[in-house]
């Protein structure tokens, strides 16, 4: 007993192969997926041909529909007799239904013969005039939509099948819309490899605006760039190769500790970009952080240590990990302080997995923070397990005691002591206000830049310099700066 899986082509009836023909024309009973196909017609006289169309009517969805395909080929095979099956296109593209079948049919000890037919690619290609082996991408448009981000290198060209309906269309368009621009220009393939086969160049914001059908095929075109590339694998490679023997000398000799330095500058840059609220800013300097990351990787990569894959894939593993409400069954209710407690529960369940039962739970929080925002970290950890003052008000008169206790400081060791615990309880104070001090006081530091350059331009204009104005005089200038900057909002 086999189940023979024959391909019938794309749609044009010349397109099937002479095996696939004297397979069909020697057969009894022929079991199609679906008789909706151009090539149907035209098969050969003789066969009874029997599809599996009502299914399509009384299944929730296609995995269904594809799982009691499946089970009633086998039931077939298993009366002793063989089974041919007719699928559009080549059976191993696209279709969901073989892939089943090989795999059930191996545990069953059924044999499955394949009979390949020409799929929907070839005659995109030649519709399109590309040449696949050029990086060309498939996808299925039913798995596609399901990603919340296109998994597609934007450097490639990308085939996207079977976009049999409008909503499916228009769900393609807003998961690719995480990546493309509005305007990014696509074509529709309708019946590649029929008489009617038809080509629509669009922007991709109109690819739901036309009419589509279970033969329609979207072609996602490369992203032109001026120079650039704009994928992270595309990027890798740039950086793999300033690091190669053909590169930059100051590249090839840079090491995780001399690459430091830039590393936390160029944070800094982004965070003065968000600050700043420039959008064009924060990209720029996100690359520029993104570089330092790359660089670090390859460096690994140089000398064997690990590679940017281990990095993603130890991330990911750990996000999914430690979010068991969005990728398990942890219920959390919708309150992030649910999620927190969760999230410090799992920390300490991976450190005893990994021997560091005693470490403390302030641990993690990195040595070389800016100490105001170690401050609120330390905090924010405490607090987590309770340790905690039980209302805002006893946190104000910590903050009190601490100033009292600075005014009555006499050396200069208890004023180190006492500012610096001053300090700590303003921090706790910003998180009862649910701020970040650290924040706080970066655009404290802001404001006073502003104010400050704006007396230093206004005593220019002047004929003035800082150092020959008495105090009230620079006075009067600052509030006038804060009046401007208030005003300018």
């Amino acid at each position: 007993m086999t189940v023979i899986v024959v391909g019938i082509g794309p749609g044009d009836p010349g397109q099937v192969t002479r095996q696939a023909w004297d397979i069909l024309s020697q057969t009894q009973d022929v079991y199609l997926r679906t008789r909706v196909h151009p090539t149907v017609p035209h098969l050969p006289v003789g066969p009874v041909y029997h599809s599996f169309d009502d299914l399509y009517e009384q299944a929730d969805d296609f995995a269904q529909v594809y799982e009691t395909i499946v089970d009633r080929l086998v039931m077939l095979a298993s009366d002793g007799q063989d089974v041919v099956y007719a699928v559009p296109g080549d059976p191993m593209v696209g279709e969901g239904t073989v892939t089943r079948l090989l795999a059930v049919c191996g545990m069953k000890d059924i044999g499955v013969r394949v009979i390949h037919g020409l799929s929907f690619i070839e005659p995109s290609l030649a519709a399109l005039g590309i040449d696949g082996i050029a990086g060309m991408q498939l996808l299925d448009a039913t798995d596609f939509v399901t990603a919340y981000h296109p998994q597609i290198n934007p450097d490639r060209g990308a085939l996207v099948a079977q976009v049999y309906s409008r909503q499916l269309a228009s769900d393609v368009k807003l998961t690719l819309m995480n990546q493309y621009p509005d305007d990014h220009p696509v074509t529709l393939l309708h019946g590649v490899g029929t008489t009617e086969q038809r080509v629509e160049a669009l922007p991709l914001y109109e690819m739901d605006r036309r009419s589509v059908s279970p033969l329609t095929t979207l072609y996602v075109s490369p992203f032109e760039t001026s120079g650039g590339v704009s994928s992270f694998e595309g990027f890798q490679e740039t950086i793999a190769h300033l690091r190669s023997p053909d590169g930059c000398p100051w590249d090839r000799e840079q090491t995780h500790q001399s690459l430091r330095p830039h590393l936390i500058e160029e944070a800094y840059e982004v965070l003065e970009a968000i600050d700043s609220e420039d959008a064009c800013k924060m990209r720029e300097e996100l690359g520029d952080l993104l570089l330092q990351i790359v660089l670090h990787s390859q460096v690994a990569v140089d000398e064997g240590e690990f590679s940017m894959a281990d990095i993603i894939r130890h991330v990911d593993a750990k996000l999914k990990r430690r979010h068991p409400h969005v990728w398990g069954g942890v219920d959390v209710q919708g309150d992030p302080t649910r999620v927190m407690v969760n999230w410090e529960q799992i920390k300490a369940k991976e450190r005893a997995d990994n021997g560091q039962s005693e470490r403390s739970l302030l641990d993690g929080i990195p040595k070389t923070l800016p100490a105001l925002a170690q401050a609120h970290e330390y905090d924010e950890r405490a607090a987590r397990v309770g340790f905690d003052w039980p209302s805002e008000q006893g946190v104000i008169d910590k903050v009190r005691e601490e100033l009292d206790e600075l005014l009555e400081a006499v050396t200069p060791e208890e004023r180190l002591h006492e500012i610096g615990d001053l300090l700590f309880v303003i921090a706790v104070w910003a998180r009862w206000l649910k701020l970040n001090p650290e924040d706080a006081l970066r655009a404290a530091n802001r404001r006073f830049y502003e104010r400050f350059a704006l007396v230093e331009r206004r005593a220019g204009q002047m004929g003035r310099s800082l150092r020959e104005m008495s105090l009230e005089e620079m006075d009067v200038l600052w509030n006038e700066a804060k009046r401007q900057l208030n005003a300018d909002g």
